[in-house]
């Protein structure tokens, strides 16, 4: 009888039912369509924080470049411009700790031994300013109004100097030394080997090179070649492409040879941490900082407040505006749905009232009208549902491009900055700005919880109805009828 009642009542009222259920459904597809993009911002912003510290690690250890006095740790570059050989040509480079003041190799096993840590791993990050070029002679040019023979002394040659000058070339690159032992930490974990291999645990001191993809591309380089750095050749054994689009470094060499080559014997710049429980970050922060004075600690969490531009903008819209507006729009939905309810009731009065003087008892009615109601949350569920489901795949089909203005990590030798603890070896300039696309992934959860609030919906509708249907009497229909 319940439900044959309730099918003929809806079936009877399709137009008010529709409209409940629309209000409903407006609201649960902004609740999906909002939670989606949430999802699909913390995907991005996920993106950029790997490519700034690679994959798997939670903080990094450095510690702050001491100040220095103007041009005290400038490069400075010899050559003999007095070569009578005017074709030979020259070079010189030099190889420059960058970002931070350097660590002891010992920091890195004092770290990994704090509560908390799960592993832990140094690199040493390098720039190489390369200069060469040669010096060429001028010709002396005699003026030829000074030629021809005359008595007596011979007068000074009259003339100029033409040709000659100097022309040098200065090549600029990021040089990141990892260690080899432990491939799953590290900058170069934000990228992928698409050409060739990564380094092998054997490698640790041996002349070999990985090379940023871009980099490749802008120096021809392949799989065999050699790169010189400081007169060292390394022979090209892979070749890496960032996952997000931004390298960490032009070149990756094993850890040893980036020492040697600096002569940073048993020295670091930057700590690669990962904890044991990524719910516990916070505490091994505060952790290492107290253990291991004169350290910085930054956090994913610290770097990911750093990161401006229309990612972060869009971001705090969807967690903060988007997340306000959609519950308005659902205590809206909810309020909207009880009132129409409650008024068709209103409009049912005599067929309730007789229903009652038909021996139909209170409880009933209000369990038939909360039945409706819910069958009305179900349908605007339903609705919202797909609603919501083709608004996440229109974003995810547009994939409106984000900007992320990622912080520097200082511009030079000996030059930190904020967030520089994450931003590694190639953050040469006052800042970069990184592309990403934006999707908007469903999960189950989100489908769960828009069933939940469907129901949630003919529930709240269904007792502003039970409680006006509850308070109906007899008399109330017989005073209706004509």
């Amino acid at each position: 009888m319940f439900f044959t009642y309730l099918r003929r009542e809806l079936r009877r009222r399709r137009k008010a039912a529709l409209v409940v259920a629309s209000g409903l459904a407006l609201g649960i597809a902004l609740v999906i369509v909002v939670s989606s993009v949430s999802s699909g911002m913390e995907k991005a912003q996920g993106k950029v924080l790997q490519s700034l510290y690679g994959l798997g690690t939670d903080m990094t250890v450095t510690k702050a470049a001491a100040a220095q006095s103007t041009g005290s740790d400038r490069p400075r570059f010899n050559f003999d411009a007095r070569d009578s050989d005017s074709d030979a040509e020259q070079s010189s480079d030099r190889v420059m700790v960058q970002g931070f003041q350097t660590l002891a190799a010992t920091t890195v096993a004092k770290v990994d031994a704090q509560k908390g840590v799960g592993d832990a791993v140094g690199g040493l990050s390098l720039q190489v300013i390369k200069v060469n070029g040669q010096f060429k002679q001028g010709q002396f040019k005699q003026d030829p109004s000074q030629q021809g023979g005359g008595r007596g002394a011979q007068p000074s040659p009259q003339g100029r100097v033409e040709g000659g000058g100097a022309e040098f070339d200065v090549n600029s690159y990021s040089v990141y030394g990892t260690d080899v032992t432990k491939p799953a930490l590290g900058p170069l974990t934000s990228s992928k080997i698409t050409s060739g291999r990564t380094f092998k645990s054997s490698e640790t001191n041996a002349k070999v090179v990985i090379a940023d993809k871009s980099y490749a591309k802008e120096k021809k380089l392949v799989l065999g070649d050699t790169v010189t750095v400081k007169g060292v050749k390394y022979k090209v054994i892979g070749i890496a492409t960032p996952d997000s689009g931004d390298a960490a470094a032009n070149l990756y060499i094993p850890l040893k040879q980036a020492q040697t080559l600096s002569d940073s014997k048993n020295k670091v710049t930057t700590i690669y941490v990962k904890a044991a429980d990524s719910q516990q970050i916070s505490g091994v922060k505060s952790t290492i900082q107290k253990n291991i004075s004169g350290t910085t600690v930054t956090t994913s969490a610290d770097l990911a407040d750093t990161v401006s531009g229309s990612l972060s903008t869009a971001s705090d819209l969807a967690s903060s505006v988007g997340k306000w507006l959609s519950i308005a729009v659902l205590v809206a939905a909810f309020l909207v749905a009880g009132l129409l309810t409650s008024a068709a009731v209103s409009r049912r009065v005599r067929e309730f009232g007789t229903l009652k003087a038909l021996g139909w008892k209170s409880g009933r009615v209000t369990r038939q009208v909360v039945g409706e109601a819910i069958v009305n949350g179900l349908v605007g569920g339903v609705l919202g549902i797909g609603v919501g489901l083709a608004g996440a795949y229109v974003v995810t089909a547009i994939s409106p491009t984000l900007k992320a203005q990622l912080p520097s990590a200082g511009g030079g030798p000996g030059g930190g900055g904020p967030g520089g603890g994450f931003g590694g070896p190639a953050r040469q300039t006052a800042s970069k700005a990184l592309d990403v696309a934006l999707t908007a992934p469903v999960s189950v959860s989100t489908i769960v919880v828009a069933v939940a609030l469907a129901v949630t919906g003919g529930l709240v509708a269904g007792a502003f109805g039970g409680w006006r249907a509850s308070r109906l009497r007899p008399a109330d229909a017989l005073r209706r009828v004509e």
